[in-house]
C-alpha cells in the first residue's frame, strides 16, 4: 500500500503558516507575553509570606480555617525549599492559560448545546485536541511562537479545553426540558432563559469542568518547561535530564501542593457561587455539631478587607523595601541590557553557561539561562529568542542544525578545541578495544548501548552512520535517555562491575573519575573531532559588539574546562553559579582576562602624565590610527595632542620636533622624496601594517578598461580627467612625473582637492553610473562600498608596495620611551584596520573619539595588547 504523506503535509501546512501569517503569530505573541507579564508581576511583587498569607485567606472563605492553615505551610514550604519563584511562574501561566481557555470554551460549549450541527462539528476536533500526546503540541508552538512561556501557553489552552467545553455542553442539556418550557412559556426571552435557567442550573458541572482545565493546564506547563517555559515546569525537566533526585523530589512537592490547592479551591468556588451548592454546603456545616467553628467561613466583604490589607502591606515593603541595588547599572558595561543564554543539558554547556552569567552579571548585565534539548535550542537561536550557546559541537555532531540553521547564526568562534566522539567500556572488559569489537558481544552487553539525549547529534551519527558502517544495527538497540542517566546507569555498571557500553566524548570527567577504554574507530565514522563553538543569533554582533568581542577571545584549555565542571557539578542543580564562583576564586584575574570592562580604571603607564604632539594627514588611516593612539594614551594617564596637517608641513615639523610622531608614513616609495630630505632628523620606529598599493581606480560599470593603457585610450569616456587627492603627497607627485608619462597621461588633467573632495566626486559619479577615474590606494574602505576596479600598472611605474609606518622626530625615543616601545611592537591586521576606518566613519567628522570608543568595545584586551603595562 502506497505511503500517505501526513507528516509531509502536516509540515508542508506548518512551513507555510509559518512564512505566511508570521504577522498574527507575532501579535499572539504580544498579547500573551504582555497578559502573562501583567500577572507574574502582580504575583510576584509580595514576599513569598505575605502572598501566602493571601492565598490562605482566600482558603479560610472557600473551604474554612484548616484549609487555611495548610494553605499557608504548604506555600511556606515551598519558599523553604527554593521553590518559590518557579512556582509563582508556574502559577502565572496556569492563570493566564485557563483565563483564556475558560473565555473561549464556555461559549463554544454553549453554541454546541443549543445547536446540534455545532456539537457534531465541535467533537471530532476536541477529540483530536484531547488524544493527541501533550508534547506533540510543542512542536508547532517552537515554530510559531519562539521559545519561553508563549508557546507554553498554547499549548496549554489547546491541551486543556475539550473538557471545559464538553462539559458545559454536558451541563446546559441536563437541565429538566420541562423548566426551560416553562420559562419560555411566561415569555422568557432565550437569552434570559439562558442566564437565569440553564446557566445557574448547569454551574456544578460547568465548574466541574473548569476545575479539569486548571489540573491539565498545570500538567501542560510541567511539559512545556520542556521549551523554556520555565517555572516548575523547568526544574522538573533539570532533575529529570541531570537525574537530580533532591530537585525532583522538591520541584514534585511543589508541582503537588500547586495542584491541590488549586483543585480544592475551584471545588469551593463551586460552593460558593452555585445556588444548589450553597444549598449543600448548608446542610453539610449543620450536621457538624460543636465542630462548626472549625469550618467557619469570613464573609466575602471581611475576606476581602484582609487580602487588601496584605497587598497594601506587600505594596509598602516593595516601596520601603528597596535598597538601592542596581543603582549605577547604567554606567557599567551592560547597562542592565538582559542577554538569553541557551544550553544542552551538557557538562561542558552547563559549566560555560553558568561562568558566562556569572561574568556578564559582573559586568552590569541581566543574563537569562535556559536548558534545552539541542533541537529547540537551535530552532529558537534562529527565530531570536535565544542570544548565545556555548556548546555547538561543529563540524560533525551538531552538523544537521547547522546545515538547517546556519543562515541565521553567527559563529563567534571556537573556544576549544579538539574534541572526539566514541563509545566507552569499562577497562575491565578486557578483549573490547575497536568498535570491530563490539560484534558479537551483543549477548554480553544485552544487546544495548546506553545513550544521552535524543536530540543530541552523536546520537544521531551513532544510529545513522557508525551501527551500519560496523555491521551492528541488527545486534545493538540504542537507549535513548539523558547524559545524566547515562553517567548513573555507567556508575551503577561500573560499582556491580557489570559490562556496559555507553556514548560518550572527550574531554569528559568521566575519564578521570573510571578506568575507561575509549573504542578505537578504524573507519572513522564518528568523524573527525569537533570544536566546540560559540553560537550567536544572526545580529547578536551588531547589538553586542562587546560581549561578542569577549566571546570571540574566550578560550579554555582541558585543565580548566574540566575543574570547572568537577566544581559545577559538587555544587548541584541549582547551584550550579555557586560552583563557578568557588572555581574562579581558584583563577583569580580570570573574569577580567576574559571579559576586559570598557569602564574599568585602565593602569597607568610609567610616562603618564607626558604630551606627546601627534600629527596626522587627513587620509582615512591616518586619522583613525591617530585618535586610536589617542584614546590608548589617556587610558595610560597620557595627555596627548594632535594635529592635522598637510602632508609637507607634516614632516617639516616632524624634522624640527615640533611634532613628535605620526603613523602615516607611506616608504619606501609614496612619502620617499621627504623621507630623502629629512632622514637625518627623524628615526624609523617601524611598520605596522603591510603591504600597500597605491592605483588609479575606475566603477566596475565602466567595460573596457582594465589598466593603465585602457585609461588612455577612453579619454573622452572619463572627460580627460583624473580625479586627484592633496597636491602635496607623493602619490600625486608621483602620478604627474612618472606614471602619467609612462602611460601617456599627460594631457589628462588631474584635479588636486583633497581626499575627502575625491570621494565625494566618487560617490556622486557612481551614484548616476558617469565614468570616473579617482587616485586611490589599498587598503581603502572605498573598495568595500564601491564595485571599483584597480588598474593594472603592468610597467611598474607607481613602484614598490609600500608600508605603513610609524615616523618620529630622533629626540622621540629618549623623550618618550615607553610610547616609542608600544609602538615598536604595533601592529594592525587588514581587518582591524578596516573595522576602525569604518567604525570612525559611522560616528563621523567630529565625533572621531565615540568611533574609536566603540571599535575598542568590540575589541575587548586592545589596549593592553598595544599599550602593556606591567
Amino acid at each position: 500500500m502506497p505511503r500517505i504523506q501526513i507528516g509531509s503535509w502536516a509540515s508542508g501546512l506548518v512551513d507555510w503558516l509559518r512564512d505566511n501569517v508570521a504577522w498574527l503569530f507575532d501579535f499572539i505573541t504580544y498579547v500573551l507575553n504582555g497578559f502573562y507579564n501583567a500577572v507574574h508581576v502582580v504575583l510576584a511583587a509580595p514576599a513569598p509570606l505575605v502572598l501566602a498569607g493571601i492565598l490562605a485567606i482566600l482558603a479560610w472563605w472557600l473551604r474554612g480555617l484548616p484549609a487555611a492553615l495548610l494553605t499557608f505551610l504548604g506555600f511556606a514550604l515551598i519558599d523553604s525549599i527554593e521553590q518559590w519563584n518557579e512556582t509563582v511562574s508556574s502559577l502565572s501561566l496556569v492563570l493566564v492559560a485557563c483565563i483564556i481557555t475558560v473565555a473561549v470554551a464556555i461559549p463554544l460549549g454553549i453554541l454546541a448545546a443549543r445547536s446540534r450541527a455545532v456539537g457534531g462539528v465541535l467533537r471530532p476536533v476536541l477529540d483530536l485536541m484531547q488524544t493527541m500526546p501533550a508534547m506533540v503540541y510543542l512542536i508547532p508552538g517552537i515554530l510559531f511562537f519562539g521559545l519561553g512561556v508563549v508557546p507554553g501557553i498554547v499549548a496549554t489552552i489547546v491541551f486543556s479545553m475539550p473538557p471545559a467545553v464538553r462539559m458545559t455542553e454536558l451541563g446546559i442539556r441536563q437541565v429538566d426540558e420541562e423548566l426551560v418550557e416553562a420559562a419560555e412559556a411566561f415569555g422568557t426571552p432565550p437569552r434570559r432563559t439562558l442566564f437565569r435557567v440553564q446557566l445557574p442550573l448547569a454551574l456544578p458541572t460547568i465548574m466541574a469542568g473548569i476545575n479539569q482545565v486548571i489540573m491539565l493546564a498545570l500538567s501542560m506547563v510541567v511539559i512545556a518547561g520542556m521549551v523554556g517555559g520555565g517555572g516548575l515546569g523547568g526544574s522538573v525537566y533539570n532533575s529529570l535530564s541531570s537525574v537530580d533526585v533532591k530537585l525532583g523530589a522538591e520541584a514534585g512537592l511543589s508541582v503537588v501542593i500547586l495542584a491541590v490547592y488549586l483543585d480544592r479551591m475551584t471545588g469551593a468556588l463551586n460552593q460558593r457561587v452555585s445556588p444548589l451548592g450553597r444549598r449543600a454546603l448548608a446542610k453539610a456545616q449543620a450536621a457538624l455539631g460543636g465542630m462548626k467553628f472549625l469550618y467557619w467561613k469570613p464573609a466575602t466583604s471581611l475576606a476581602t478587607v484582609g487580602v487588601v490589607v496584605l497587598a497594601l502591606v506587600a505594596g509598602g515593603m516593595s516601596v520601603f523595601g528597596k535598597d538601592g541595588a542596581g543603582k549605577g547599572a547604567a554606567a557599567s558595561d551592560g547597562g542592565g541590557r538582559s542577554i538569553s543564554l541557551g544550553y544542552v543539558n551538557w557538562d561542558e554547556g552547563r559549566a560555560t553557561t553558568f561562568l558566562w552569567k556569572e561574568i556578564l552579571e559582573q559586568r552590569g548585565f541581566k543574563p537569562k539561562v535556559q536548558a534545552l534539548d539541542a533541537g529547540p535550542l537551535f530552532a529558537g537561536q534562529a527565530r531570536g529568542d535565544i542570544d548565545v550557546q556555548s556548546n555547538a559541537w561543529l563540524p560533525t555532531t551538531h552538523a544537521e542544525y547547522w546545515k538547517k540553521y546556519q543562515d541565521k547564526l553567527e559563529d563567534l568562534g571556537t573556544w576549544y578545541d579538539k574534541t572526539s566522539l566514541e563509545i566507552a567500556v569499562p577497562s575491565y572488559m578486557k578483549d573490547i578495544k575497536t568498535l570491530d569489537d563490539l560484534k558479537g558481544k551483543g549477548g554480553e552487553l544485552g544487546g544495548r548501548i546506553t545513550g544521552i539525549e535524543p536530540g543530541a547529534g552523536e546520537m544521531k551519527i551513532l544510529k545513522d552512520k557508525v551501527l551500519k558502517a560496523y555491521g551492528l544495527e541488527d545486534e545493538y538497540k540504542v537507549q535513548e535517555s539523558s547524559t545524566s542517566s547515562m553517567l548513573t546507569e555507567l556508575d551503577r555498571a561500573i560499582h556491580d562491575k557489570k559490562p556496559i557500553a555507553v556514548t560518550l566524548w572527550s574531554p569528559h570527567w568521566a575519564y578521570n573519575k573510571y578506568d575507561l577504554t575509549k573504542l578505537k574507530d578504524p573507519k572513522g565514522a564518528f568523524g573527525s573531532g569537533d570544536s566546540l563553538h560559540m553560537l550567536g543569533r544572526k545580529g547578536f554582533s551588531k547589538d553586542e559588539p562587546q560581549v561578542a568581542g569577549w566571546m570571540k577571545n574566550f578560550h579554555l584549555d582541558e585543565e580548566q574546562l574540566t575543574s570547572l565542571e568537577n566544581e559545577v557539578t559538587k555544587a548541584g542543580v541549582g547551584h550550579e553559579q555557586d560552583g563557578v564562583r568557588a572555581w574562579l576564586k581558584k583563577n583569580p584575574g580570570l573574569v577580567d582576562k576574559l571579559a576586559p570592562s570598557a569602564n574599568a580604571d585602565y593602569a597607568k603607564g610609567k610616562d603618564a602624565g607626558k604630551a606627546p604632539n601627534i600629527g596626522y594627514p587627513a587620509w582615512d588611516e591616518g586619522i583613525a590610527t591617530t585618535y586610536l593612539w589617542k584614546n590608548v594614551l589617556e587610558k595610560r594617564g597620557y595627555k596627548p595632542n594632535i594635529r592635522n596637517l598637510d602632508v609637507g608641513p607634516m614632516w617639516t615639523g616632524l624634522s624640527t620636533g615640533q611634532i613628535d610622531v605620526e603613523t602615516d608614513g607611506w616608504l619606501p616609495v609614496a612619502q620617499k622624496q621627504y623621507w630623502d630630505k629629512y632622514q637625518n632628523d627623524l628615526v624609523d620606529v617601524g611598520a605596522w601594517y603591510d603591504k600597500t598599493s597605491l592605483e588609479i581606480a575606475v566603477p566596475s560599470y565602466v567595460k573596457g578598461v582594465k589598466t593603465l593603457d585602457d585609461l588612455r585610450e577612453h579619454k573622452d569616456e572619463f572627460k580627460g580627467k583624473i580625479i586627484g587627492i592633496e597636491p602635496g603627497t607623493g602619490q600625486m607627485k608621483r602620478l604627474k612625473e612618472v606614471v602619467a608619462p609612462e602611460y601617456g597621461l599627460t594631457d589628462f588633467e588631474v584635479t588636486e582637492a583633497g581626499t575627502s573632495a575625491m570621494l565625494a566626486e566618487l560617490e556622486r559619479a557612481y551614484a548616476k553610473k558617469e565614468p570616473v577615474a579617482v587616485v586611490l590606494w589599498s587598503p581603502h574602505w572605498a573598495y568595500s562600498k564601491y564595485d571599483l576596479t584597480k588598474l593594472a600598472d603592468p610597467k611598474g611605474t607607481w613602484g614598490a608596495n609600500n608600508q605603513i609606518k610609524t615616523i618620529a622626530n630622533k629626540s622621540f625615543p629618549e623623550k618618550f620611551p615607553e610610547f616609542n616601545g608600544w609602538l615598536k611592537n604595533w601592529k594592525m591586521s587588514p581587518e582591524e584596520l578596516g573595522s576602525l576606518e569604518q567604525a570612525i566613519q559611522d560616528a563621523g567628522k567630529g565625533h572621531e573619539d565615540q568611533g574609536v570608543e566603540k571599535w575598542i568595545d568590540a575589541h575587548p584586551g586592545i589596549v593592553d595588547k598595544m599599550a602593556p603595562v606591567k
